[in-house]
């Protein structure tokens, strides 16, 4: 999953350059590498080429447009489980020889789950990827699937809920925070599932998702490294054309939306395993996808001034002016097809009451929502965040990540390219603006983790 910080680097540029005076970002001139091919098959699969020849190794993502939100009420985790199963072979690949290969030419794979989409990845020497492509193929409609393995694998996803989830404080309190600002949108419910509604997942569920879902008009192909797209096309043709489109479909995915937030909303987490309390409030916002034009970049720019570092206005409230906190960070989530999350995450100082804290958090968010932010520092974030999209092209993993999430979300490849411009023309009063209309606190969930000290009761033998 998205980082807390600066988590719109997923929707970043190509390649931008920025020209420094001493003053800050003044003259500034946006160079963009040669624009990422892209074409779709007459089934529906779109595929977008991204070159990289600095190094003889290519890229592999295959992005499904379905994720948590996409299950069938009742069935959470379905999605996550799913992607668990795919790795359980084919009637030509059998479970394992997927990933044998991968490994015996030196590659690595992954795969994911988020809300919104299902992903797997591949990274190999160049002269594989006519492989990779074709295990990945043969599996986006041969999977088979037996109780045998399927049941085994929902007891390790049962034991990854156990490891990532119920014992862990943090990703607990994260859960119930989720769990409360979603009154009805199913980003509500966590993507690895609930612990009830996973144990109860069979194969008959698996099979009829897959089915429902893994088409090839229902995925994004996505190859960046040391490839040309014309040696690239008549391979997609050949492994993914015979794949016949899954009509019954849907072009726009449609789920029930959240209701006019009315009333700010507190979650508390006690346990006794927690050794620092914390503090997190997420604030319903709107994704690039769906924002007003200008809102998006706005909210960028103000969760980089709000947390962005040791010289962010709640950095420097919390932790260096009054010595409250350890940590405070500040985030937005805009990769998402709808409404999205600005959070804000403090660490208190040992002692340290969560009143000042709150307190100090409402001022620097009222002080944005009535005054226009400091030149130089409007100035110096919009730098930041520029400069990180720069730095994180050196990995073309990390390419192929930004257009696969970004166009499974409703952005297009113009969107990708243009966001350091929009980061640039982002004004001071757009930024007062997005703090005062979408910080404001009926639209948040504030959550408390804190220690639980209460002794143990031991059960009484007769």
């Amino acid at each position: 999953m998205p980082s807390h910080r600066a988590t719109a680097l997923f929707v970043a540029a190509l390649v931008c350059t920025t020209s420094l005076s001493s003053s800050g970002l003044r003259a500034q001139t946006t160079v963009t590498s040669e624009r990422p091919a892209s074409f779709t098959l007459d089934n529906g699969l779109q595929v977008v080429v991204i070159p990289d020849h600095r190094t003889p190794v290519v890229t592999q993502m295959i992005w499904y447009k379905l994720g948590s939100a996409d299950e069938t009420p009742g069935k959470s985790g379905l999605a996550h489980f799913l992607e668990h199963l795919m790795f359980k072979g084919t009637a030509k690949h059998p479970a394992g020889e997927f990933s044998q290969t991968v490994r015996r030419v030196g590659g690595n794979q992954n795969a994911f789950t988020s809300v919104d989409t299902t992903g797997y990845i591949q990274r190999v020497p160049r002269e594989q990827l006519p492989a990779m492509m074709e295990f990945e193929a043969d599996r986006m409609t041969g999977l088979i699937l037996k109780d045998e393995n399927v049941l085994p694998e929902r007891d390790v996803v049962l034991e990854e809920y156990n490891m990532r989830v119920a014992n862990e404080p943090d990703e607990r309190l994260t859960e119930q925070i989720m769990a409360a600002l979603y009154l009805n949108h199913p980003y509500g419910r966590p993507v690895i599932g609930w612990h009830q509604e996973i144990e109860k997942l069979d194969r008959e569920d698996a099979l009829a998702f897959y089915k429902r879902f893994y088409a090839p008009n229902n995925a994004i192909l996505v190859i960046a490294g040391d490839v040309d797209v014309k040696d690239i096309r008549p391979l997609v043709e050949k492994n993914f054309g015979p794949i016949p489109a899954q009509h019954a479909i849907p072009e726009k995915r449609i789920r029930p939306q959240e209701p006019m937030p009315a009333a700010p909303r507190t979650v508390t987490l006690s346990d006794p395993r927690v050794e620092q309390p914390g503090l997190r409030r997420y604030y319903l916002v709107p994704a690039a996808a769906t924002a007003a034009t200008g809102e998006s970049p706005a909210l960028d720019v103000l969760a980089q001034l709000m947390g962005g570092g040791a010289n962010s206005y709640l950095y420097r409230a919390l932790v260096i002016d009054r010595g409250l906190a350890i940590s405070a960070d500040a985030g937005y989530d805009g990769t998402a097809l709808d409404p999205s999350q600005f959070s804000i995450l403090v660490t208190p100082k040992p002692g340290v009451e969560f009143a000042p804290i709150e307190e100090a958090i409402d001022k620097v968010i009222a002080d944005l929502a009535q005054n226009t932010a400091r030149a130089e520092d409007l100035e110096r974030v919009k730098t930041q965040l520029i400069a990180e999209a720069i730095y994180a092209q050196d990995n073309q993993a990390t390419l192929a990540r930004w257009y696969g999430g970004a166009l499974t979300t409703g952005l297009s490849i113009d969107d990708i390219r243009s966001w350091p411009d929009r980061i640039r023309a982002v004004t001071a009063e757009q930024v007062r603006d997005a703090a005062a209309k979408w910080l404001d606190k009926k639209r948040s969930v504030t959550g408390y983790l804190i220690k639980d000290t209460a002794p143990k009761h031991k059960e009484k033998r007769s």
